[in-house]
């Protein structure tokens, strides 16, 4: 419980804080953002990957609005039943319709609060880090009321409007190395990601799961940042990491996709069971953040490479999947039922691996009936035809910002 003088006062230095915070650049998410009477706006993504920030974008728009940060550490006693202080707090200060929350999902109960507004007309933006949090709660009070979005650090061409520069590969070497996570690219030190690291695994995983024994789950989390790219089964994280129960590596795993730590990408079957059981493949959610915490994954570009293309994708797509039966094609798009492309990706192609490349795409676009394939690399171009089919070399920077659209399909 907390006290209405207390509340009061923090709400006017927060909202005095959000006013004055510097908008940044445009983030590409802002031109779909559409705010809708009586719908909840989910905003999910990575801790510092600049959900304040496209908040401060949204307000700017307003005569007026509420807003309130719940992870403020002056907020530590608040409770389900001072939603009543707050709403008559909100009422003191004016007449807005639109609520700005940052980090709702650690106040137990907010949901009910949010839904008898939205039935009054208003207008909720949401923002949180724990993807599951945030949609087991929406899918038992806002069904078919909130509208989701995520965030993701920087994309190239964000970090180029952010530092100013142009594009090209020198730059996009830059971002392959440093990613997008801004406080990072504005000061550069590593200890910014590192911390990050940590509270990712403490605040959002440790401490909401009631896990005792962080030590294994930092370690996996570190394990897997090192092997980006490559595949893993749960049952080897098991025996890696000593677990009583394969159900275990899976729920971490779980935590680490919910945080936006990590990301699993399956085998693409058309039996959903052996979807589940085989082996699947583990990407980063920043190259920066993995570089900085991980001792080899700076050593391979290649994997460095790869890691780009699947977050690029991944602000694009729910659906992706890589492919192997006698050879192997890094990722298959699926749009409404059905494999729509497929991508191969090498840092650069030569004599000694383009046989294997194009022998992958090709054993994927004949199986899945596609025309056209694409091979993604640092810096070069080029075209082939296989059996008839056309297969476009491009240097991924350039990819990148000839599709910079950021919708999930």
């Amino acid at each position: 419980m907390i006290l209405k003088e207390t509340l009061n006062e923090i709400i006017a230095v927060q909202k005095k804080e959000i006013k004055a915070q510097n908008k940044g650049i445009k983030r590409e998410l802002l031109s779909e953002i559409d705010l809708r009477p009586k719908f909840a706006l989910v905003i999910s993504g990575i801790r510092r990957c600049g959900k304040s920030t496209l908040l401060r974008q949204l307000i700017e728009k307003l005569p007026d609005f509420y807003y309130l940060n719940f992870e403020d550490t002056r907020l530590s006693a608040f409770e389900t039943s001072d939603f009543e202080k707050l709403d008559s707090i909100f009422d003191e200060e004016g007449n807005s319709k639109f609520y700005f929350f940052d980090e709702i999902q650690n106040i137990k109960g907010w949901e009910v609060f949010v839904r008898s507004k939205l039935d009054k007309g208003r207008v909720f933006v949401i923002t949180g880090s724990n993807a599951s949090l945030l949609s087991k709660e929406l899918g038992t009070r806002l069904t078919g009321r909130h509208i989701n979005v995520e965030l993701f650090p920087f994309s190239y061409n964000e970090m180029l409007l952010f530092k100013k520069k142009e594009a090209g590969v020198k730059t996009f070497d830059e971002y392959l190395v440093n990613g997008g996570f801004p406080e990072y690219l504005l000061y550069g030190k590593p200890d910014i990601l590192q911390e990050l690291f940590v509270d990712v695994i403490q605040r959002d995983i440790t401490v909401r799961h009631g896990i005792r024994n962080s030590k294994i789950l930092r370690e996996m989390a570190l394990y897997l940042l090192t092997n980006i790219g490559k595949e893993f089964s749960y049952n080897t994280l098991k025996e890696i990491f000593n677990l009583g129960s394969i159900n275990t590596a899976i729920s971490f795993v779980s935590y680490f996709e919910d945080s936006y730590l990590l990301f699993t990408v399956p085998k693409f079957d058309y039996s959903l069971k052996k979807r589940i059981v085989n082996q699947k493949k583990i990407y980063s959610v920043d190259n920066g953040l993995s570089n900085m915490n991980s001792v080899s994954f700076s050593d391979d570009k290649g994997r460095m490479l790869e890691n780009v293309v699947f977050m690029h994708l991944r602000r694009r797509y729910k659906e992706i999947f890589y492919f192997r039966e006698k050879k192997e094609c890094d990722f298959l798009l699926k749009e409404s039922n059905k494999i729509t492309a497929a991508i191969q990706v090498t840092y650069h192609l030569n004599a000694d691996n383009k046989e294997r490349e194009l022998d992958g795409l090709s054993e994927a676009m004949e199986k899945f009936g596609l025309d056209e394939g694409l091979i993604l690399t640092y810096d070069q171009e080029d075209h082939f035809s296989v059996k008839g089919k056309k297969m476009i070399v491009k240097p991924t920077w350039k990819w990148i910002l000839e599709n910079a659209s950021w919708s999930a399909k």
